[in-house]
């Protein structure tokens, strides 16, 4: 049995970034069918979990206010998930500690992040043989973003979100994620729709550079953007900031609010973020990289 305070792990829950986001059907229970590239960035919420006497979940930092600390919480329900799934013998108490960076309902995923981060630290942890197949089938059950935050790399994801394809190699980009201080309901968004049935992604280019991405996502869509704008025209505004900051792409990922922009490098990212927090200091604005990944690594 692990004694409490003997190990103490901190596990990454990144940001989710859709750079296109097609909604290609509905199934009949109501679920959206989509067709996505994601990429997941070194900025996101972080996650401490260690051995402790007795189960205990505790939030802090800038987005901690509001957040339930019950199994209303995503972090809370898959540790439970992943304790029925093993059983309580193999999965003695744990304290985690949740450091909330990333803003609520913003479109990057972050409840969801959460949840797997502490699904994949906890089964390290409790030292769990469990296969990716399986956590992937517990994650699903919370929520249909889990199986791509699972994987965190770069990948396309398909179905409802549970079909998910990493890719074997993609670069890393320069992003500044900017949030105009709005939460955005996403079955409200759905709700919004005008069409629910359009086409799939048009297939990656073979060589895949900065400049190949940004060629390629001006052929994509985020198809709830517009929803998500009639709903909160801020997210205009946030869009209008990147440009003006010399993005050489932007589009709101997820249901949003958060929108991103795409940069050459990591330094010109940081720039631009500089000067978009200081026309709008009250705003999330996070100038970060996503994470790449190299033929074989996959």
């Amino acid at each position: 049995m692990l004694e409490p305070g003997t190990e103490v792990r901190t596990w990454l829950a990144p940001a989710k970034v859709n750079l296109a986001l097609h909604i290609t059907g509905r199934r009949d229970d109501g679920y959206h069918l989509i067709d996505s590239l994601a990429v997941f960035t070194r900025f996101g919420d972080r996650l401490e979990i260690e051995p402790a006497e007795q189960d205990d979940f505790s939030v802090s930092g800038r987005y901690a206010a509001g957040l339930p600390l019950d199994d209303g919480n995503l972090v809370v329900r898959a540790r439970d998930a992943l304790r029925l799934e093993a059983g309580a013998q193999h999965a003695p108490p744990v304290a985690i500690r949740l450091e909330k960076n990333l803003p609520i309902a913003s479109g990057v995923g972050g409840g969801s992040s959460d949840a797997a981060a502490a699904l994949n630290g906890l089964a390290r942890l409790w030292k769990l043989d469990i296969d990716d197949r399986s956590l992937a089938r517990i994650g699903l059950s919370l929520g249909a973003d889990l199986p791509m935050c699972l994987k965190s790399q770069p990948l396309v994801a398909r179905g409802i979100g549970d079909e998910v394809s990493p890719l074997t190699a993609f670069p890393a980009l320069g992003l500044v994620l900017v949030n105009p201080g709005i939460a955005v309901s996403t079955p409200e968004v759905f709700k919004a729709l005008s069409s629910r049935d359009n086409e799939a992604l048009p297939p990656l280019p073979k060589r895949l550079d900065f400049h190949a991405v940004r060629n390629w996502l001006t052929a994509t869509r985020n198809d709830l953007e517009g929803a998500a704008r009639s709903i909160e025209p801020a997210i205009g505004e946030a869009l209008k900031a990147l440009k003006r900051a010399d993005a050489a792409f932007a589009r709101m990922s997820g249901s949003g609010a958060t929108c991103f922009g795409l940069f050459e490098t990591g330094n010109v990212a940081k720039r631009a973020a500089i000067a978009i927090r200081a026309r709008h200091p009250d705003w999330f604005v996070a100038a970060t990289r996503s994470m790449e990944v190299s033929d074989g690594e996959a």
